[in-house]
């Protein structure tokens, strides 16, 4: 196994306590913000003192590296996106803070997502379509990293899919935007140009996410262990264990603890940096 230590900025003297930590017999510079400790030893307080050092390390098999993958696939809102789409959405109707709690209560695995969208999406109902380009146009932006992380797949040759417990409005936009090869998430019902209140078809929630992913995965001929999944919330659970490794990226704790890595303090780009 190696270790791998990056963040946006990495503190050389931080890097130097962590490397003396696990004892690592030298320090390897992947990039400018990320580093492989060579000959690292497992120390149970390492997690904790990344922690207070504000960066992320993350123990990789050492003969994995990107071009052994064949699929990556990640969540839309507050993975490839710095929002909730239905979040801002609902700001339109004066109602965020209402909807609001109800994501962060289905991201933590407080509530069922099924429930929780079903209880969203009927809060919309009545505001115009239109609202949408305009969360689009004006709220929507990537995550740090998201563009030089797809440039990076596709020179290693994955396949790439963004899955949304979000909206199709979205996610085909980001699909046409990044380069997705597929692009799954669940349909707003418009009537006479206004939202209804309703999802058209059948809802994208956890165990669909990790059902898209394992579709496309033997539509591939791939195996289980040639798929990377990323995401932030409780209904990535099944996506990420679904995928032979799983990134918790800015997560909520009920993910890190279901990921292979999490990325708290790099960008989305910190993802290659692990096969490197």
């Amino acid at each position: 196994m190696k270790l791998v230590v990056q963040a946006v900025e990495v503190d050389s003297v931080a890097l130097e306590q962590v490397a003396c930590l696990v004892q690592a017999g030298g320090i390897v510079q992947i990039t400018p913000h990320a580093f492989r400790l060579v000959d690292a030893q497992p120390r149970p307080e390492l997690a904790a003192r990344c922690i207070e050092l504000g960066l992320d390390c993350s123990w990789v098999c050492g003969e994995r590296r990107l071009a052994d993958f064949g699929l990556f696939v990640t969540d839309m809102d507050s993975t490839l996106i710095n929002i909730e789409c239905i979040d801002e959405i609902a700001d339109m109707q004066g109602l965020k803070t209402e909807v609001a709690a109800i994501t962060e209560a289905a991201m933590q695995g407080e509530i069922d997502f099924r429930e929780s969208l079903t209880r969203r999406v009927a809060l919309l109902a009545g505001l115009p379509e239109a609202a949408l380009g305009e969360v689009y146009d004006q709220r929507l932006q990537l995550n740090p990293g998201a563009e030089a992380l797809m440039r990076g797949l596709k020179r290693a040759g994955l396949r790439t899919m963004l899955v949304s417990g979000g909206f199709t409005f979205f996610t085909d936009r980001l699909k046409a935007r990044l380069g997705f090869d597929h692009a799954y998430a669940n349909e707003l019902e418009v009537a006479d140009g206004r939202l209804t209140g309703r999802v058209h078809g059948e809802i994208v929630d956890g165990a669909a996410k990790a059902a898209h992913l394992v579709r496309v995965r033997d539509h591939l001929g791939l195996a289980p262990e040639q798929t990377i999944a990323a995401g932030d919330g409780a209904n990535d659970i099944p996506m990420l264990r679904a995928a032979g490794f799983g990134v918790a990226y800015h997560a909520k704790p009920v993910l890190r603890e279901a990921a292979d890595a999490s990325l708290s303090h790099s960008g989305l780009d910190g993802i290659l940096n692990l096969f490197a």
